[in-house]
C-alpha cells in the first residue's frame, strides 16, 4: 500500500557511473497534519543473495575472502573481508543467483538451497534487499576451484573454517560483515550448526 504521507515524489541522478546514486526531493507529512520538505540520496545497486555453506560432519562453514575498497577508505588497513559468498542478482531469482554465485565463488555446485530470510542492509541509503540463504555442503560437490570471475575482476580466497574457529573470529573481529555474522549466527540459534565453548 502506498504511503500516503508523501507526495509530489522527484527523482534526479546524480551518478550513473558504477551504479546509480540518485537525490530524491518529496514532501512528508509530519504527525501534527503539516508538510514538510526533505531530500535523500538514495544508492541503488539492484537486490543481491547470500549464502552460508555449511558441512555437519566436518563442523565446518565456507567463508570467502576478498578485497572491499569501501572497508579500506573506512579504516580497514588491508582492506580485505571475510564474508559468506554473495552476489547481485543480474537478472536471475535470487534462487538461480546464489546458486551460479556459489560454484563461481567458491567452486562447490549446490542444488538445494534453503532462503532463510531477506534484509535491508543499509537502509538509510542504500535500496539494496539481501535475500539470505543456507545450504549443506560436501566435499563431492566441489566441481571447480572457485575464486570468482576474473572478467568482473574477482580474486577471491575461499576458507574452509571449523564452525569454532568462524565464532572466534567474529569473538575477535576479524569478521566485521553484517550478513555473513548474522548467517553464523542463524545455523547456531536453529541448533544446525554449534560451535562447542571457546577458551
Amino acid at each position: 500500500m502506498q504511503n500516503k504521507k508523501i507526495r509530489n515524489l522527484k527523482k534526479e541522478v546524480l551518478s550513473d557511473n558504477w551504479y546509480t546514486l540518485r537525490k530524491i526531493t518529496f514532501e512528508y507529512q509530519k504527525k501534527d497534519g503539516t508538510w514538510e520538505t526533505q531530500s535523500r540520496e538514495a544508492y541503488d545497486r539492484g537486490n543481491g543473495a547470500t549464502i552460508l555453506l555449511y558441512n555437519k560432519e566436518k563442523r565446518t562453514v565456507i567463508l570467502t575472502k576478498q578485497f572491499r575498497m569501501p572497508t579500506y577508505v573506512n579504516g580497514n588497513e588491508t582492506g580485505m573481508l571475510i564474508e559468506t559468498c554473495a552476489g547481485l542478482l543480474d537478472k536471475d531469482n535470487p534462487t538461480d543467483c546464489i546458486r551460479r554465485e556459489t560454484q563461481e565463488e567458491t567452486g562447490y555446485q549446490i542444488s538445494s538451497v534453503e532462503k532463510v530470510f531477506e534484509a535491508y542492509m543499509s537502509p538509510g541509503s542504500v535500496t539494496e534487499i539481501v535475500y539470505f540463504f543456507i545450504a549443506e555442503y560436501k566435499d563431492s560437490m566441489k566441481v571447480g576451484k572457485g575464486g570468482g570471475v576474473e572478467e568482473e575482476q574477482e580474486e577471491i580466497e575461499v576458507l574452509e573454517l571449523t564452525i569454532e574457529a568462524a565464532v572466534k573470529m567474529m569473538a575477535d573481529g576479524e569478521i566485521k560483515d553484517g550478513k555473513t555474522i548474522m548467517l553464523l549466527q542463524y545455523i547456531q540459534l536453529k541448533g544446525i550448526l554449534s560451535a562447542a565453548e571457546i577458551p
